[in-house]
Formats: C-alpha cells, structure tokens, sequence
C-alpha cells in the first residue's frame, strides 16, 4: 500500500464517519416529528426506538460473517448509501408500517455500517503505526454538529420530515459513492494474500475480548445518559429555564469533537492506557458534579467534563480490540461494536428506572461507577495486549507511541 494510498483511503473513511454523523444526528433529534407524522402513541414510541439499536446489533453479526468474504469497504460501499435512503424513507411515509420498515432497514444498515466502517478504521491505524482513530470519530463528532444543526433549522422553519432531509440525502449520497472508491485497508500484499476477506485468520477468544465489551458497553450507558436525561436533569432537578436545558448535549457534542481531535496527539504521547485511564477519570468527576451540582451551571459543568473524558473511550476500544486480535480484527470490531448498541439500550431505561424509583440524582451515580470500572481494564488498551490476556498472540505492530 502507497502512502498516497493511504491517505485517500484515511481521506475517504473520514468522510464517510462525518456522513454517518450527520444521518444519525437527523434521525434521532427528529423523533418528536416523526412521532406525530406517523401518529406513534407514548406507549408505542419506545418499541419503534428499541427496534433500531436491537437490528443495529443484528447487522453487526451479519458484518462479521459477510467480511470473511468481501473486504469490509465492500460492505461500507453499500451499507451507507442505504442508511441515507433509509433514513429518507422515514421522512416519506404516511402509515405506520411504512416508519416501521425504514427504520427496520436503517438499523440492520447502521449495524453494517458501523462495524465496517470501524473495522477499516483499526486496519489503516495499524498501517500508519500510530493513532489515528480518534481523528475519524472526531468526524463523526462533527458530522453530528451538523446534522443537529440542520435538524434544528428543519424544526424551526416548521418543514417536513422529507422536505428537510431530501436536500441532505441527495448532497450525501453522490458524496459517498464518490469517496468510496479509495476506501482501503491497511494491509500488506503479504497479509491479502493470505486471505479471503477481512475476518479470516487467527483465532478470536470472547474470554479476552469480553473487558472490551464491558468497557464499550459502560461508555455507551454514560452516553445514553447525557443524551436522553441532561435537558430533563438540568430542567427538572437543577431548576433551569427550558432554553438553557437544551444547551447541555449540545456542550457535549462540542467538547466530544474537540476532545477526539486532540485525542490522537494524547495517545502518542502518553499512551493509550494513560489517556483512557484520564478520560475514565475525567467522565466520573463529571458524573459527580452533575449529582452534586447545586444549580444548573455547575450541572454544566459536570457534563462539559463527560463530553472530554467520554469521547476517548469508544474509539481507543476498537484500537484495543484491532491489537488485540491483529490476525482477526474485523471479527473482533464487529463483535465489539454490538456493545455499543447494548449500552444505549441500557443506559436510557437503567437512569430512567433509577430516577423514578430513587433520585435521578443517585441514579448519576451508577453510570459514574460503571466507568470507573474501566480503571480495572486499563492494561487491555496496551501496545501489548498479549500480557493483559495471558499469552495471546502478541501483535506485530504497535499503533500507540
């Protein structure tokens, strides 16, 4: 592999994570319309969300198998530009069953997306020998801002689901097509021909990969939480006008991108077990601030400290999991990305529950203890992952520095 080609290949891969951020960030933060377009009762409405994250997992495990076939940016190729339309069939329907479809299709496609998209990512950081994972969630990070951003306009000017995402799907989906015909993996002539598809080769233990999982799971459940409660917790416990209850995720969002895009510059320099010990311990005081907080700037605070401690976690776990397994990486990615949909689907109900039977203050304590549990699974994000998982291949190359 050239170095032109490998910066194409980071290029276009970076593209397509802001791209995805952007489609998320539209469907999520238009459920209140797409509730009413489709007249989802309360009772309802949970199901229809549940769905998407459950299907997500499910085309997760597809990705695994499919990729000991093709190469993964022959999944992405495809799995995006059905995300796109997906999410466009959503804002067309007019009957239930039309919703229930296209989200049906945008959750089975965001699962392939995200595993493949994350699998080619682990492939190019081991090519370049350092960190650059980081770098591609930071677009997805800014894709989001985007994506929210539009949303907002949409709501705002009072325009139809599909009236506010045909201009977007129609920019996007020539983008992506375009830009993937330079995704690449990052692997020799050598490793190609040694085989078929991306998932082949090595063996992968669930034993040794189940710290990962955890971890990716607890990061998820923080997540989930500043996501679905910090408007709510600002508002209704903190005592917050309902304009500034709206600012928390959008601080959030902020520091996510901010903190992603130094992220690789940290891991070079300090390590990756150094800075997701950092971020652990950053994300935990953040959580404590919002559960103390006496008011709503404090409870700010907290959750602009969550955004920079957060955002190291995810991406430097797919890293992990790549040097971890570096003969079976796509498998292990693809295994590790079904966590994250079980964080978020736990996360939400978890404080949820909490909150209603306790305090939602104390419910903050629970995802805050969840994280720290990290701390106890630090030494799986070394460059040498074979001490941490007694004596498992050692990987050849090592991406942190």
């Amino acid at each position: 592999m050239t170095d032109a080609g490998l910066r194409y290949g980071r290029a276009s891969l970076g593209l397509s994570f802001g791209i995805q951020g952007v489609a998320f960030a539209l469907l999520v933060t238009r459920i209140p319309a797409i509730q009413d377009q489709y007249g989802i009762s309360d009772g309802l409405l949970p199901v229809f969300l549940a769905a998407v994250p459950i299907l997500a997992g499910a085309g997760s495990v597809a990705t695994e198998k499919v990729v000991a076939r093709v190469r993964p940016g022959v999944v992405l190729r495809w799995a995006q530009p059905l995300v796109l339309l997906a999410l466009l069939g959503v804002g067309a329907g007019r009957e239930v069953w039309h919703v229930a479809v296209a989200l049906g299709v945008f959750g089975l496609a965001v699962g392939a997306l995200d595993a493949s998209m994350n699998m080619l990512g682990v492939s190019l950081q081991r090519a370049y020998g350092r960190s650059i994972m980081l770098g591609f969630h930071a677009a997805y990070s800014l894709g989001g801002i985007a994506g929210a951003s539009l949303a907002w306009v949409g709501a705002r000017w009072d325009l139809s689901l599909f009236v506010s995402y045909l201009p977007v799907v129609v920019v996007l989906l020539p983008a992506a097509l375009a830009g993937s015909r330079w995704y690449t993996e990052g692997k020799g002539p050598a490793e190609e021909a040694g085989s078929g598809g991306g998932g082949a080769g090595g063996g992968l233990s669930f034993k040794l990969l189940l710290p990962l999982c955890l971890v990716m799971t607890f990061a998820y459940i923080g997540d989930s939480t500043v996501s679905n409660w910090s408007a709510k917790y600002l508002q209704d416990v903190l005592g917050s006008s309902e304009q500034l209850a709206t600012v928390p995720y959008n601080v959030y969002m902020v520091t996510t991108l901010l903190g992603r895009a130094v992220g690789d510059l940290g891991v070079r320099r300090f390590g990756a077990v150094a800075v997701v010990r950092g971020g652990s311990l950053l994300a935990a005081g953040g959580f404590a601030v919002v559960a103390l907080a006496p008011g709503a700037w404090v409870g700010m605070l907290g959750f602009t400290m969550l955004g920079f401690g957060l955002c190291v976690i995810v991406p430097q776990t797919f890293a992990a999991a790549g040097r971890m397994f570096p003969e079976n990486s796509d498998a292990a990615v693809a295994r590790l990305n079904i966590f994250n949909y079980v964080g978020f689907l736990i996360g939400s109900p978890l404080v949820g529950a909490l909150g209603d039977a306790w305090s939602y203050r104390g419910a903050m304590l629970v995802p805050m203890g969840l994280v720290l549990v990290t701390l106890v699974y630090a030494r799986a994000f070394g460059p040498d992952p074979a001490r941490y998982g007694g004596g498992h291949e050692r990987a050849r190359t090592a991406d942190v520095g």
